[in-house]
């Protein structure tokens, strides 16, 4: 090297303020930690005197905003870093997969943003918003970890200054207790499982503590509406009085979650008392009909079934065993569930000529040959909890899980667009025909898909899942969003895009192309929205 020339002063001094450039600690993470340690305890030292001088205030007032920037600079470091798992993917056609979802999810999104902002939901067909769920931003609260999980950094962001300036509760709106805490109490907690921003966990409290009185009846089981404003609590009229099974008993991995991350016992009390009332009475079969009595804590004759209004109960039932670790302290969850599937295997009946196995609904002693589409969460859930038997059982349940799968994937490839229809009837003689004939974008299947190839390896789930993700490419999405279909053989269009579709449905796809160690089943338990929490071990 030659001697350095006088011009070279300059670049001395510059290559020495360098090091109070955020930039420059990008790629040090280990110096980035060390600078935000010290200036932390330099903050504390200056804050801890009782008076400071004016140039004191100005340097703690500069090294406050230096703090938060490297803080920043920080997070993007973790970001990055968490992003390396899947850049290592060595698969090129999963990347090539993964990247148009992507490309689907900016669309949607960017659809969303245009035209909805802060709405609810986008309607596509008119380009403006419905406000489903009272105006809470349910599209935009939905979609916060995807937009995490999936790195689209800038969109992550403009909706968490949404969040912090104009998320508000205080609404004299009559909200449903589940939905709201699926989709916006759910979503809020899972941002804050990905990103540790304290604004999520806040809110999620907020809308949680607004939540809280429906569970103020004799029983104990919550009734399913609630006016954000005034706590004031009822059930829907057309249920008779009566509070739903789907909707008074999933809200365990929400609250429990919340109770964790607060230290505050009170949510988790609450619904996990539900759960003991129902060991109590949990029949033979563990089937319980989709009707309950808040007063008495009694069920109402009425149906059971795996579809709407009944589905996310037994999902609840193994994902809270495995939200808290599988401990002791939950093992009364593990046992529900178990006792549920004798009830679902008596509920399986074939098809002939193609013998495509199916779940029944069922009144009384009365089987109905009909399925829904929501059911189809079936196959996934009994993957998952396959592990938990020995190995003749599991294999068992396993083998069940995809036969269950199979059909769910006919549902889809039956119809003329590929689409789902809402429902399916299965008369003697013939294998399925389309009931409800809507298709509004729903996720269940995809997800079953995505359980099954974590568990198995089997490409042939992504090969499904790919498929169907064609499907709504080409009959769904279009200029301004995706639409759902009024009809699955004509593939006419309604004029929604429903905010599950971003939070699950994509969200799945995505992951379905994913390593099993991007948001690995070990680390992280899925709500029945789809949205990742922690697992953290419960031992009481």
């Amino acid at each position: 090297m030659g001697k350095r020339s006088s011009s070279s002063s300059p670049s001395w001094w510059w290559r020495g303020w360098r090091y109070l450039h955020p930039r420059y600690y990008l790629k040090r993470p280990h110096r980035l930690a060390v600078v935000i340690v010290s200036l932390v305890a330099l903050t504390w030292l200056l804050c801890d005197h009782p008076s400071l001088s004016l140039e004191h205030q100005v340097v703690v007032s500069r090294l406050n905003k230096e703090l938060k920037i490297l803080k920043n600079q920080l997070e993007n470091v973790k970001r990055n870093i968490r992003g390396w798992s899947i850049v290592e993917e060595d698969d090129p056609l999963n990347v090539e997969r993964r990247n148009a979802i992507k490309d689907a999810m900016i669309h949607a999104w960017t659809c969303y943003e245009k035209y909805a902002w802060g709405r609810d939901e986008l309607q596509p067909q008119t380009k403006d918003a419905a406000d489903s769920f009272g105006g809470l931003g349910a599209t935009l609260v939905d979609s916060l970890d995807t937009l995490y999980i999936m790195g689209l950094d800038q969109q992550f962001q403009r909706a968490r200054e949404w969040v912090a300036s104009s998320l508000n509760f205080n609404k004299n709106y009559e909200a449903s207790v589940f939905e709201t805490t699926i989709r916006v109490l759910g979503g809020l907690l899972s941002a804050y499982d990905l990103s540790d921003d304290k604004l999520f966990l806040d809110k999620a409290r907020d809308i949680a503590d607004r939540l809280l009185p429906a569970w103020n009846t004799p029983s104990g089981i919550p009734y399913n509406i609630i006016n954000l404003r005034y706590g004031v609590a009822h059930n829907p009229k057309w249920t008779g009085g009566k509070s739903i099974l789907a909707d008074a008993a999933s809200e365990q991995l929400e609250f429990i979650a919340l109770s964790q991350r607060t230290k505050d016992p009170k949510y988790q009390q609450k619904v996990e008392y539900v759960i003991k009332e129902f060991h109590k009475i949990f029949p033979a079969d563990g089937l319980l009909p989709i009707y309950l009595d808040p007063h008495t804590g009694t069920t109402s004759y009425s149906k059971v079934t795996f579809g709407a209004m009944g589905d996310s109960f037994y999902e609840y039932l193994l994902k809270a065993w495995i939200q808290g670790n599988k401990t002791e302290a939950v093992k009364h969850y593990r046992e529900m569930w178990e006792t549920s599937m004798i009830g679902l295997k008596s509920l399986i009946r074939r098809t002939t000529p193609s013998s495509f196995a199916y779940i029944c609904e069922k009144i009384g002693s009365s089987l109905t040959d009909k399925m829904d589409e929501l059911a189809c969460f079936a196959p996934g859930m009994l993957a998952l909890g396959s592990s938990g038997y020995g190995p003749g059982e599991a294999e068992k349940l396993l083998s069940l899980a995809e036969e269950l799968a199979w059909t769910c994937y006919n549902f889809y490839q039956t119809t003329p667009t590929k689409l789902a229809g809402e429902n399916y009837f299965f008369p003697t003689g013939q294998d399925m025909t389309v009931g409800t004939s809507w298709n509004i974008l729903r996720p269940e299947t995809i997800e079953s898909l995505f359980y099954l190839w974590r568990f198995t390896g089997n490409k042939t789930y992504q090969e499904w899942g790919w498929n169907i993700f064609r499907a709504f490419e080409n009959n769904s999405r279009t200029d301004t969003g995706y639409s759902g279909l009024k009809d699955v053989s004509r593939g006419d269009k309604d004029n929604m895009m429903q905010s599950f579709f971003l939070a699950e449905t994509l969200k799945y796809l995505y992951l379905l192309f994913s390593p099993p160690s991007f948001i690995s089943l070990d680390e992280w338990v899925f709500n029945t929205e789809a949205h990742p929490l922690r697992i953290v071990t419960q031992t009481r």
